[in-house]
């Protein structure tokens, strides 16, 4: 849920770019979320294992802080089983806090409300909601937040995580947003690096046609997300289809210029 949105430009002469569509600031609509794929956690036996994470991830549910080697954002966590319906993870990188999720359960056992922060590397926050719906039969024995879930609603989506600037400077194009994140790149297909994601290193962008482009976010070479905008003719939303390579989920989201 950190980047719901990438970048977007228009490829053309100086003059061209001077006037582009996508030149400005740019805001998520949460409500307009659609997923791809989905999220298989369980805790048993006092051991909390997300086997959607890439690489699967698996802790001690004791509430002490145990060390994590298979993350960019985080290097320890704290798994705390609340009851037989909530879990609440807290997560830390170099011994300040970088992250929280709590996971609850609604009462028939098919709904799950996924709630979540970040502080990210220049100390800015974010955090949001959704809710996700309970796929196949619930386990047996464990934890009512075990077993495969598809998100299917976000409720709520801070500032700082929905609103993104971009800045066309003759053929260079410039990425901001309120989280520390940005990168200035042209578009031929060469990498550029990327700012303030610990988790990215590099982007190279694409122009499919005159309101289309693709983005690719890189980690060491390897792509992460890939991400095709689409402006509207009238220039006043852009459509947004983003693939998360690594774990093959995606979102579709719909966005409104400011």
């Amino acid at each position: 849920m950190r980047k719901l949105l990438l970048m977007v430009l228009v490829l053309g002469s100086v003059p061209v770019m001077a006037q582009s569509a996508f030149d400005g600031t740019w805001r998520v609509d949460p409500s307009s979320a659609q997923f791809k794929g989905g999220d298989k956690f369980l805790l048993q036996n006092g051991v909390w294992h997300c086997d959607s994470c890439v690489p699967k991830v698996s802790i001690k549910a004791d509430g002490k802080e145990h060390k994590v080697t298979t993350s960019p954002y985080y290097d320890a966590a704290t798994v705390n089983e609340v009851n037989d319906h909530t879990v609440e993870i807290k997560s830390k990188k170099n011994g300040k806090p970088s992250g929280t999720n709590k996971m609850t359960v609604s009462d028939d056992g098919k709904t799950l409300t996924t709630e979540w922060s970040f502080v990210s590397e220049s100390g800015q926050s974010g955090n949001g909601k959704y809710t996700s719906e309970r796929v196949g039969e619930a386990p047996a024995g464990v934890n009512k937040v075990s077993g495969t879930w598809q998100p299917n609603k976000v409720e709520d989506a801070s500032e700082s995580v929905s609103v993104i600037s971009y800045k066309v400077n003759g053929d260079e194009f410039s990425m901001s947003d309120k989280t520390g994140d940005s990168y200035t790149a042209k578009l031929d297909g060469k990498d550029y690096p990327y700012k303030g994601d610990p988790g990215l290193t590099s982007v190279s962008l694409k122009k499919i046609d005159a309101n289309t482009i693709e983005e690719t976010d890189k980690r060491k070479g390897k792509p992460i997300y890939v991400s095709r905008m689409t402006v509207s003719a009238d220039g006043k939303t852009m459509q947004i289809d983003n693939e998360d390579k690594l774990h093959n989920t995606g979102q579709k989201w719909t966005a409104q210029k400011q």
